[in-house]
């Protein structure tokens, strides 16, 4: 029998442990979200996952979990205190109950306008928030952009805020978004966003509040026939990794995760202006009512909130900073 020769041998013992070595070397981030996987949040998710693997070399990868799978955003945030899951996109209504100072974001009517917001999140304020939540185990990477939260109800348009008096609205798990609907005369419930579509069939609440894309995508215009275009709050989505993961990290890891996440943000918020466009056009052929209230009027139910922070120095401060960006 003709014996291997030595050397072949040790070049495949060679190329086996250069192979695993290969393998050990990439670090798979494991990222999840509550959003559906035709959602521009997740779209931009995927960007990012590409990007960051072309970045390292191949050495980091993202291995994403879409609609809810590792539990809702609430879960998902404390999953990442605990260092078991790597990154995840909340709202910042839900931030709020683990960095406080987030809460500013949802207060009605802080932003003039989209250009405005923007200048505020891509600016010292927001990076300082993005910031705050370290103390908190959790690093902020940057804010996608989720649009502007508008009402839309079952049984009957809202034209005036009068329109909500006695209207069970669902809300997420954010203090600040049951003042508002309190301020403005409905009755505040919240729920889950996976058990929504389920509670407006059964009547469980009345209507609720959110973003065209989300609308359209969660398919609650086939409950809800009324959307009334308020926009109320601009709530940013926010991109987070637990500072666990994000300390174990070398500063050239770091950097790269930071540059892909910043690409996806660019990235996201031009799919967003598309998304919206479409989300009104398909909800209005499938029988939607969209209705353009006057804004002022809402505005002026709700003004009083920002003096309701005025013990809270931090918030009340970053109220009028915010309302001071050009």
């Amino acid at each position: 029998m003709k014996k291997t020769p030595i050397a072949i041998i040790l070049a495949i013992l060679l190329f086996s442990l250069n192979s695993c070595e290969s393998i050990q070397k990439t670090k798979t981030i494991k990222l999840a979200h509550g959003l559906d996987m035709s959602h521009p949040v997740h779209k931009a998710m995927e960007f990012m996952a590409s990007d960051l693997e072309k970045r390292s070399g191949g050495t980091l990868a993202i291995e994403i979990y879409p609609n809810q799978q590792l539990g809702n955003e609430r879960q998902t945030v404390e999953l990442l205190q605990i260092g078991s899951l790597g990154m995840t996109k909340v709202s910042a209504a839900i931030m709020e109950n683990f960095a406080p100072n987030m809460k500013v974001f949802g207060l009605p009517f802080l932003f003039r306008d989209r250009a405005h917001a923007f200048e505020v999140l891509d600016g010292k304020i927001g990076k300082e928030l993005l910031d705050g939540g370290q103390k908190y185990w959790l690093k902020g990477l940057g804010y996608y952009d989720s649009g502007s939260r508008s009402f839309y109800t079952k049984d009957r348009p809202i034209s005036k805020p009068e329109d909500l008096k006695g209207l069970k609205i669902r809300v997420m798990e954010s203090v600040t978004a049951m003042n508002m609907v309190n301020s403005l005369g409905g009755s505040p419930t919240p729920i889950s966003w996976g058990e929504l579509y389920t509670s407006l069939q059964q009547g469980v609440v009345d209507g609720a509040e959110n973003n065209p894309p989300s609308f359209y995508l969660s398919r609650h215009y086939e409950v809800c026939k009324f959307y009334s275009l308020d926009e109320h709050t601009t709530v940013p989505d926010v991109l987070i990794m637990g500072t666990h993961l994000w300390n174990s990290l070398n500063k050239q890891q770091q950097e790269w995760v930071q540059a892909s996440a910043t690409a996806s943000v660019t990235y996201q918020r031009k799919l967003w202006a598309t998304a919206e466009k479409e989300a009104l056009e398909e909800v209005q052929k499938a029988g939607v009512e969209i209705i353009r209230p006057d804004k002022s009027s809402f505005q002026e139910m709700v003004t009083s909130m920002y003096e309701d922070y005025k013990d809270e120095n931090d918030v009340y401060s970053l109220i009028h900073r915010i309302q001071a960006v050009k």
